[in-house]
C-alpha cells in the first residue's frame, strides 16, 4: 500500500513492479486500475503507461501516476488499485496488485478533531492588556456534533485550577473557522481566583461580542476568545484570549 499526497501541481507518485524471474527476452505487464472511491483516469489521475515492457534480463520496472491537483484541493481522497498480468507467457509479478491512496494538500474542512486533543504545556493568555504565560492547559475531550461541528473541553484555563470549559468548533465555512465557548455561570472556579472582592461567587464566561476564537486543523493550532464574568454581578469589559502552544 502506498499513499500519495499531492501538494502542487505535477508532483507524482512512482508504481514499482517486479518478475520473479529475469527473463531471456522481453516480457510485457499489463496494469489495470480500478477505484472503489470513483476515481477516473483522465479527470482524477494520469498513467505514464498501461503497460510495462521489461526488457530481457530485468526484473524491475516501474510506471508514473500523475493525480490531478485540482481534483483534490477541497478534501477529495481516493483509492487506486492496481492489477499487473503479464500478457505474454503468464509469469506472475513479485506482487500482482497495489492500492494507492491519494490526496491533496491538507484541507480545513476535513476534520481532525482528536488532534486537538493534547496537553499544551506552552499555552499563553491575555486578559485585556495583561499577559500571563507560559503554562499548562489540555483539551481533555473531543466531541463530534455535526458534520461542520464539534465540541473541545480545555481544564486549567487561567491557571488556577478552573473546572473544564466547553468551546464548540464550527467549520462550516473553510475559509472562517470559529471556536465560540458555551456560555457557564457554575461550575468552573470561584470568582476569588479573579479577583479576591468575588470571593464566594461563581465565574463566569460567554461569548465576546463581535470576537470568536480560530482554529486550524491543518497546523493543529487553536486561538480562544471570551468574556469572563463574576455570576450575578456581570461581566468584564476586556477581551480573554488563551492560546494553547505545544
Amino acid at each position: 500500500m502506498g499513499n500519495y499526497t499531492i501538494t502542487a501541481p505535477g508532483q507524482t507518485y512512482k508504481v514499482y513492479i517486479g518478475l520473479t524471474k529475469a527473463s531471456s527476452s522481453d516480457r510485457t505487464v499489463n496494469v489495470a486500475v480500478t477505484s472503489p472511491t470513483g476515481a477516473a483516469q483522465g479527470a482524477q489521475y494520469s498513467l505514464s503507461a498501461s503497460s510495462v515492457t521489461f526488457k530481457a534480463g530485468s526484473v524491475i520496472d516501474s510506471i508514473v501516476v500523475t493525480a490531478v491537483y485540482n481534483a483534490y484541493v477541497s478534501g477529495r481522497k481516493d483509492t487506486l488499485n492496481f492489477a499487473f498480468t503479464n500478457a505474454d507467457d503468464g509469469l506472475v509479478s513479485l506482487s500482482n496488485s497495489f492500492k494507492l491512496r491519494v490526496r491533496g494538500p491538507c484541507f480545513e474542512g476535513d476534520p481532525e478533531l482528536n488532534a486537538f486533543k493534547f496537553t499544551y504545556p506552552q499555552t499563553h493568555e491575555l486578559f485585556g492588556t495583561s499577559a500571563y504565560g507560559p503554562y499548562t492547559t489540555t483539551i481533555s475531550a473531543v466531541t463530534p456534533l455535526t458534520a461542520t461541528t464539534g465540541k473541545i473541553t480545555v481544564t486549567n484555563i487561567w491557571d488556577f485550577g478552573w473546572g473544564p470549559i466547553d468551546f464548540i468548533l464550527d467549520w462550516t465555512n473553510p475559509a472562517n473557522r470559529t471556536v465560540t465557548v458555551v456560555p457557564a455561570t457554575s461550575g468552573i472556579a470561584d470568582a476569588g481566583t479573579i479577583n479576591s472582592a468575588y470571593a464566594g461567587s461563581q465565574v463566569a464566561v460567554r461569548p465576546f461580542a463581535g470576537q470568536p476564537g480560530t482554529f486550524s486543523f491543518c497546523t493543529g493550532t487553536i486561538v480562544l476568545k471570551m468574556q469572563l464574568g463574576v455570576a450575578g454581578l456581570g461581566y468584564f469589559g476586556s477581551l480573554y484570549t488563551v492560546t494553547p502552544g505545544k
